[in-house]
């Protein structure tokens, strides 16, 4: 029912910023939470940022608070991260993910209904 498509990856030296965006189609896409998530190499998936449906509740990896925002335009049917201050370690596979039920965000991968490919972001010191 609903197909993501990500843009915005690739390579920033430290310090710098990249916008990433999830593109969605389907019917529901006002109802639906969005997250984003990353795999580094070597470590499991994790939260990077979470969104409700309504855009109001947020949630942010302690890692990334106060540097990255994610932020959800539902005329365009988009989902964005906006990453500033980029660090080495943000270096990940990045995947915009989809919830089709509930009011709240949500940050356990197995919450989520669909995935989009992943986008690769490499921070170089």
């Amino acid at each position: 029912q609903v197909q993501l498509v990500e843009s915005g990856g690739g390579s920033v030296q430290a310090g710098g910023s990249l916008r990433l965006s999830c593109a969605a189609s389907g019917r529901t896409f006002n109802n639906y939470a969005m997250g984003w998530f990353r795999r580094a190499p070597g470590k499991d998936r994790e939260v990077v940022a979470a969104i409700s449906w309504s855009g109001v509740g947020t949630h942010y990896a302690d890692s990334v608070k106060g540097r990255f925002t994610i932020s959800r335009d539902n005329a365009k049917t988009t989902v964005y991260l906006q990453m500033n201050s980029l660090k080495p370690e943000d270096t990940a596979v990045y995947y915009c993910a989809a919830r089709s039920s509930g009011t709240s965000y949500y940050t356990k991968t197995y919450l989520y209904d669909y995935w989009g490919q992943g986008t690769q972001v490499t921070v170089s010191s």
